[in-house]
């Protein structure tokens, strides 16, 4: 790509300069001519002058004197009686002149001057036009060389970042190099190494947690194959054994489903224009029962009909996590609030109880951060579902406290669309 970008620019330069230099170097080849004509005539007055003054105050014309005036030049004056005076040295036979001559009534002069003199003068300001053209040249070529540097590096620097992403390392490098349509390149890279790298915490903790949660019931059922062993002449005891080991089972498929249930939440690709009223009505519908039971309500207000980039199962699972974080930590009405912002959806939820404790009000989304009343992870993994769909968690206010989930506006789904159809082939 450098060396293309260099042959392209360099073409270009040499087209501009052959298109302004020829012409130049034509018009200027005629000027030299043209102004050595006109200085030979200026000469060739002010000797017809000079000689009339000579001729007035009846004195001899001196040829040394007007040699010297005018070196290099053969001078040729016809006097009124006849007499023919010449003054410098005579050319070569062969030699091209440029002449010009001039006439006052009865003298004539003349005004030879070689044309080799001319022509070398000509020739220097084609050097010189030739000299300024390859300079040009060669910025040009300084120029094409810096520019392609400057347009070739980031490109090499986004391909290192692009492959370290798919060997695993999902570090963002956070560069940027002053030129906009690169620069947009590297904020996806950065933004899709921030993804993989949520993505590859999701999984490992998901590993943990699996590792974790399976390895009761495994051990559980374990032990009860080696009781079914230990008691194989007794078959009672194996009967009930084997029951025992078949419940272990059941309740190693439901922790498996449980496990799989909640890895199908770190999805990615899923986003797509969602109705936000919609989604808030299904939930309002499933908790408002229970949140009557408790002698509180449920209220929706804000903005209707409002449309966000998300995965609807996602939301919904996180409106639910902030209703049954109301149930559990606040009191009071809780407020369902929807409204367009400026460059997302917002979606609200708040109550009227205390709010988050101080201490924790920094701290509320990390794994395992709880005020003594639940896991931990409810937010955590509320959050991780609003960033794996693009939008974002975050708490409004600490005190009654009150939750934003913010969600990319259907807008962008058209946008990422034409990027791709606009995109080169």
């Amino acid at each position: 790509m450098r060396r293309r970008l260099l042959l392209s620019t360099l073409a270009v330069a040499i087209v501009a300069i052959l298109l302004l230099g020829i012409p130049l170097a034509y018009a200027m080849h005629r000027l030299v001519y043209e102004e050595a004509r006109q200085s030979l005539g200026r000469e060739a007055a002010s000797i017809l002058g000079g000689v009339a003054l000579n001729l007035e105050a009846r004195e001899r014309l001196d040829e040394q004197k007007i040699a010297r005036a005018y070196p290099g030049r053969f001078i040729t004056i016809t006097l009124p009686d006849g007499r023919t005076v010449t003054a410098g040295r005579r050319h070569k036979r062969g030699t091209n002149v440029l002449t010009a001559a001039g006439t006052a009534g009865p003298v004539r002069v003349r005004v030879d001057r070689p044309a080799a003199e001319v022509q070398d003068e000509a020739l220097r300001q084609l050097l010189l036009i030739g000299s300024l053209a390859a300079l040009g040249v060669a910025v040009t070529v300084g120029l094409a060389m810096f520019q392609a540097r400057k347009l070739t590096l980031p490109l090499v620097d986004l391909a290192e970042t692009a492959d370290r992403l798919g060997s695993g390392n999902a570090r963002p490098r956070r560069r940027r190099y002053g030129i906009p349509e690169v620069d947009r390149v590297a904020e996806v890279l950065d933004r899709s190494a921030v993804r993989i790298a949520d993505l590859l915490a999701a999984s490992r903790e998901f590993a943990s947690d699996a590792s974790h949660q399976l390895r009761t019931p495994l051990t559980a059922l374990s032990m009860r194959l080696e009781e079914m062993i230990d008691a194989a002449d007794y078959p009672d005891v194996v009967r009930e054994e084997g029951a025992a080991a078949v419940a272990q089972a059941e309740r190693l498929v439901a922790v498996v489903e449980q496990l799989l249930a909640r890895a199908r939440h770190d999805r990615t690709g899923d986003a797509v224009a969602a109705p936000i009223d919609r989604i808030i009505a299904q939930q309002v519908e499933e908790w408002r029962p229970i949140f009557r039971r408790d002698g509180r309500d449920l209220r929706v207000t804000g903005d209707d009909g409002l449309v966000g980039l998300t995965s609807p199962e996602g939301l919904s699972q996180i409106v639910a996590t902030l209703l049954d974080n109301s149930l559990v930590h606040g009191a009071g009405t809780v407020t369902i609030s929807t409204k367009q912002g400026a460059s997302s959806v917002v979606v609200e939820i708040g109550d009227e109880g205390p709010g988050i404790p101080p201490e924790l009000e920094a701290r509320v989304f990390e794994r395992s951060v709880s005020s003594g009343k639940g896991t931990g992870l409810g937010l955590y993994l509320a959050r991780s579902l609003a960033i794996v769909d693009g939008g974002r968690l975050e708490l409004i206010n600490s005190r009654p406290a009150v939750f934003g989930v913010f969600l990319r506006p259907a807008a962008d789904a058209l946008l990422a669309v034409e990027r791709v159809v606009s995109g080169p082939a």
